[in-house]
């Protein structure tokens, strides 16, 4: 008997869009699922739309929003596009939204739009 798996796809809640500019365009990057906490950030199995994360050593890792921290997990290379749903622990693709509007208000886990210019050198992103 195959495995079978039932899933259901879909874009989540991308209310934290301020526009649709640069989500046809959003390149893809590798989610090191290693450096995710089940339960802080993706307690329902999956990693939500919207998710701001960094790029450490060519992996996309949870963004560090401390202001202090403008290196490594400090300096935001995006948002994750769409829901991702999380499945084993291998590291997986996800289209990452990298320049265009953001409501800040909108983004999951209480995100802080970045002040210092260092934490967001790798983004052109308008936060709104």
């Amino acid at each position: 008997m195959p495995r079978l798996k039932n899933e259901t796809f879909g874009a989540g809640d991308q209310s934290w869009l301020g526009s649709l500019h640069g989500k046809y365009t959003a390149r893809t990057e590798t989610l090191d699922i290693s450096a995710f906490t089940a339960g802080t950030h993706y307690p329902n199995g999956y990693i939500p739309s919207g998710t701001a994360v960094a790029k450490v050593g060519g992996l996309l890792v949870p963004y560090d929003k401390a202001e202090g921290t403008v290196t490594g997990a400090g300096v935001l290379a995006g948002h994750v596009l769409t829901d991702q749903p999380v499945s084993g622990s291998a590291d997986f693709p996800v289209a990452l939204l990298d320049h265009g509007r953001v409501k800040a208000a909108k983004v999951p886990n209480s995100f802080v739009a970045p002040v210092a210019a260092a934490k967001s050198a790798a983004v052109t992103i308008n936060y709104i």
